[in-house]
């Protein structure tokens, strides 16, 4: 599946200044500048969902063969990324996300506004804000890496929550 290049290339214009505004933390938690950075990790996380991934060795063939996001074809070792997605620390992901909330939201307000459903414009007469709240057991995306193919069910992963402004559809927290 080749990608769309504008999507591609309006993710990496909307990541990179977060991406970029992480680096510092990235130091502080002793993390070295090494191949599967902070950008790669940001990148291939996107690239399992959005592309529907099937696993880390498929994840593995396609950033060998045509890179993906603002990654060039790298070669590194199916073992080397799920060792790296164990070890990742996930504060660094809830940093990047949350620099980018202000950006998402001030882009929903200079767009032409949706007509919002009936139901929620009522809702919002009695109520400042309606939130919504997802969640989800990644359980599913865990066992997607090679490295714990032999663990036990129910015993790979957490759970990821967030909360939704049904108003505008956009992420307000995330844990």
């Amino acid at each position: 599946m080749v990608e769309d290049e504008v999507i591609a290339s309006h993710l990496s214009a909307l990541l990179t200044p977060a991406i970029t505004s992480q680096e510092n933390y990235y130091r502080q938690l002793g993390l070295r500048d090494r191949i599967l950075n902070l950008a790669l990790m940001v990148a291939a996380v996107l690239t399992l969902l959005w592309r529907d991934v099937a696993g880390v060795t498929e994840l593995t063939r396609m950033l060998t063969r045509e890179g993906f996001l603002w990654c060039r074809p790298l070669e590194v070792s199916q073992q080397a990324i799920s060792q790296r997605f164990l070890t990742f620390p996930a504060q660094l992901f809830e940093k990047v996300f949350k620099d980018l909330l202000p950006h998402l939201q001030a882009s929903w307000q200079s767009r032409n506004q949706r007509k919002i459903p009936e139901s929620v414009e009522f809702t919002l007469t009695k109520f400042e804000k309606i939130w919504i709240v997802d969640c989800s057991t990644l359980e599913a995306l865990f066992q997607k890496l090679e490295s714990l193919k032999d663990a036990p069910p129910g015993k790979l992963a957490g759970k990821m929550s967030t909360v939704i402004d049904l108003k505008n559809l956009l992420p307000v927290e995330i844990w």
